[in-house]
């Protein structure tokens, strides 16, 4: 089969689907399927008319997604805001599918950027962001997994570690995001946690309760930004607070120590404080220690950075901050913090307005700018 044919009509086949009403990355996911399934057929049958090939299967690919899409927003509609304490039902079909899409064949990466998109309706962009990658980087990503699972009979679920990973990130987007998945997430955890005696399950369903317990008080009015520090704590619900500190002493209890139970303990640390000077710093670096030590993450060192600063004073948060590599995302903000608390207020403004200019959403954007226009004007008076 001539591929560079295939590279030919790309462009012309994404075109006629965006003329049609799709949105650009919809539609390029579209094509990218259409593409596969041209490179499985075409040998075999290859087509009068290969342009109106694609754009036909492109089409019905867009139909599917479309579909799927709706059908899961339904689900979503009929769970409510406030996930209901206590376990699960022992199957769900959407968790099965989650399974079912981190498959042995593929990498645990590409499993969960795969399922991402595939059951959990985040865009291809959204993904990148979670995983520090360019856009283009993820969609090269996602199409081979596409490809290797092509031919693959979706029979072999993956492990649970992978299926925690995506639902993480479903909840994180769902959270802090575009798409309000975070309600979803926390349903499908008690599902899996109702029927796996897993500890890093319990460790991520008490994260996601532990964070969604302060869900009321992170925006104030107009969709603004309140930082965890100027918080109403009245507003976090201890409901939720109590199921998820339970679950979290349940699992460290069995010491076997993962970094969905260290993430726990950091937020358990923040709910168990009565305002944010009486915040536990202290314990909460050496959690991130743990956290760093178990991961590696590059975030979690910018996150123990940011409580450096507050347990040891903020030279000793720039200190640990100088080692991490500046272009992680809020690194900038976090600096512009620290500069702000060691009394820096030039230059904690002009990390303010830079930061403000890559923030990844628009409340996040706005709370930035309104911290530079406040040094700025501190700097003026």
């Amino acid at each position: 089969m001539d591929e560079s044919l295939l590279r030919t009509l790309t462009p012309a086949v994404l075109a006629v689907l965006v003329r049609r009403g799709a949105d650009f990355a919809a539609a390029e996911d579209a094509v990218q399927d259409a593409l596969v399934e041209a490179v499985r057929a075409w040998p075999h049958d290859p087509p009068r008319d290969p342009k109106a090939w694609l754009v036909t299967a492109a089409w019905r690919k867009f139909l599917d997604a479309v579909r799927a899409d709706t059908s899961r927003r339904h689900r979503e509609v009929r769970v409510d805001r406030e996930p209901v304490p206590g376990p699960g039902e022992a199957a769900d079909d959407t968790l099965q599918l989650y399974f079912l899409c981190a498959h042995p064949a593929l990498t645990p990466a590409s499993a969960v950027a795969l399922t991402l998109r595939a059951v959990g309706g985040l865009t291809t962009r959204q993904i990148a962001q979670a995983y520090l990658v360019p856009e283009a980087t993820m969609a090269q990503r996602i199409s081979r997994a596409k490809r290797t699972v092509s031919d693959v009979r979706l029979n072999r679920p993956g492990d649970v570690a992978t299926v925690l990973r995506v639902l993480y990130l479903v909840f994180n987007e769902g959270y802090s995001g575009d798409v309000d998945l975070a309600a979803e997430a926390i349903r499908l955890t008690r599902h899996l946690a109702a029927g796996t005696d897993h500890e890093e399950v319990a460790g991520l369903l008490a994260l996601m309760l532990l964070h969604h317990a302060r869900r009321p008080a992170r925006t104030g009015a107009g969709g603004r930004l309140v930082p965890l520090a100027e918080q109403d704590r009245g507003l976090w619900d201890t409901r939720l607070i109590a199921e998820g500190v339970g679950i979290l002493q349940t699992a460290l209890a069995r010491d076997r120590l993962g970094e969905f139970q260290a993430q726990a303990a950091v937020a358990a640390l923040h709910a168990d404080a009565r305002c944010a000077a009486e915040t536990d710093w202290v314990q909460i670096v050496e959690w991130y220690d743990e956290l760093v030590r178990l991961t590696g993450n590059p975030v979690a060192r910018l996150n123990r950075a940011v409580a450096v600063g507050e347990a040891d004073g903020p030279r000793a948060g720039l200190t640990a901050l100088a080692h991490l590599d500046p272009s992680l995302p809020r690194h900038t903000a976090v600096a512009a913090y620290l500069h702000e608390r060691d009394g820096d207020v030039a230059t904690a403004a002009r990390l303010y307005a830079e930061a403000a200019r890559s923030a990844p959403s628009l409340p996040e954007r706005d709370h930035l700018t309104r911290q530079a226009a406040r040094l700025n004007a501190e700097l003026r008076g």
